[in-house]
């Protein structure tokens, strides 16, 4: 692990948006990174003004334009509303910048098509964070195992509600909270199940449903939608493959390895050595170390620092890639538009 200022090799960056999630988590996650942040643009200037001394930064700008012209930047990191994606990213990139973007990369699946086509060889990632987690990443190893995998099916639970038309969503430009938040589960469950062949969505009439993913590797997926009413709940997901794994609140993973069993026989649930029963994985909050703070345990950390290495090494970017954002993009749209009817997924 190195901090910013131990870098050799840095990317200079601008940040585009420093409203309450940028100044909360974007800013901060940088001191971990290997940047050198050059400058701020936020349409609200004073805004940015008020933040840049206390990240060291020199220049602020209202204008990304202005800012791309002015300042010899490597990369740009834009923290603005998913209907802002779009335009921004494709500018940054034919300005020849990399681009991290946060998630929902946009609103419709077409305008990331679009960024696509005008990525060229710059490296472009969206922050879906629950899919770079540590908790998700140790799903895909225990699944990688002739132990545990291959994937057979999966289950997340997570408050949301289903909008009533979602036409009228697409064809306004809206982004509801499925878009906005639905996304976070959608990018986990892509990320752990690969490329989704059809999506059937069922919604009941205060909103709540079930949106079931038909993996292309077989593999089924559930994703259950419970309206909490402002409530804060539980989030959780489900793993099975020849044993069973469980995220809960994204930072504890449970492996369950099973007894020894007979029906009828069996009266031990705990039978003698180490090698039965569950495992778990989960942050210690007794030091004041780096795995236990949400940065790291949110997968903030882990999806910038794959940005930064991809753009710094001339590499690909693989999971958060434009193509992986397309994917969830599909999905979220097929979610949409299904009322009950199975959509396939090109």
């Amino acid at each position: 692990m190195s901090y910013q200022r131990e870098f050799d090799k840095r990317l200079r960056v601008g940040l585009v948006g420093v409203g309450s999630h940028g100044y909360r988590n974007v800013l901060p996650t940088m001191h971990y990174l290997p940047v050198e942040v050059i400058s701020i643009c936020d349409a609200k200037i004073d805004l940015a003004e008020r933040t840049a001394p206390e990240f060291g930064v020199q220049s602020c700008y209202d204008s990304t334009e202005a800012m791309y012209r002015e300042e010899d930047l490597d990369a740009v990191f834009l923290c603005v509303s998913p209907e802002a994606h779009p335009e921004l990213a494709c500018e940054a990139l034919n300005a020849g910048l990399h681009v991290w973007m946060e998630k929902p990369p946009a609103v419709r699946a077409s305008e990331v098509e679009t960024m696509i086509d005008h990525r060229g060889d710059r490296v472009a990632v969206v922050g879906f964070k629950k899919a770079f987690m540590p908790a998700t990443r140790k799903v895909i190893e225990l699944l990688a195992t002739d132990e545990i995998g291959p994937l057979q099916g999966m289950s997340a639970e997570y408050s949301m509600t289903i909008p009533e038309d979602g036409a009228t969503v697409l064809a306004d430009r809206q982004a509801p909270n499925w878009l906005k938040n639905g996304c976070h589960p959608l990018s986990l469950m892509l990320a752990v199940g690969g490329d989704v062949a059809a999506v059937t969505m069922h919604r009941n009439p205060e909103g709540s449903g079930v949106c079931v993913l038909e993996f292309s590797s077989g593999a089924i997926g559930t994703f259950n939608l419970v309206s909490a009413r402002g409530k804060k709940t539980v989030e959780r997901y489900g793993f099975w493959g020849k044993s069973h794994i469980a995220i809960d609140h994204d930072i504890r993973v449970t492996l369950q390895r099973g007894i020894p069993f007979e029906y009828s026989k069996t009266t031990n649930y705990a039978p003698s050595g180490t090698d039965t029963g569950a495992v778990v994985w989960g942050p210690t909050d007794t030091l004041g170390t780096l795995e236990n703070k949400a940065l790291f345990t949110q997968g903030f950390y882990d999806e910038m620092r794959h940005f930064c290495d991809c753009a710094l090494e001339g590499q690909s970017a693989q999971l958060g890639s434009l193509e992986f954002a397309l994917s969830v993009m599909k999905v979220y749209e097929a979610g949409l538009l299904s009322n009950g009817r199975r959509v396939d997924i090109e």
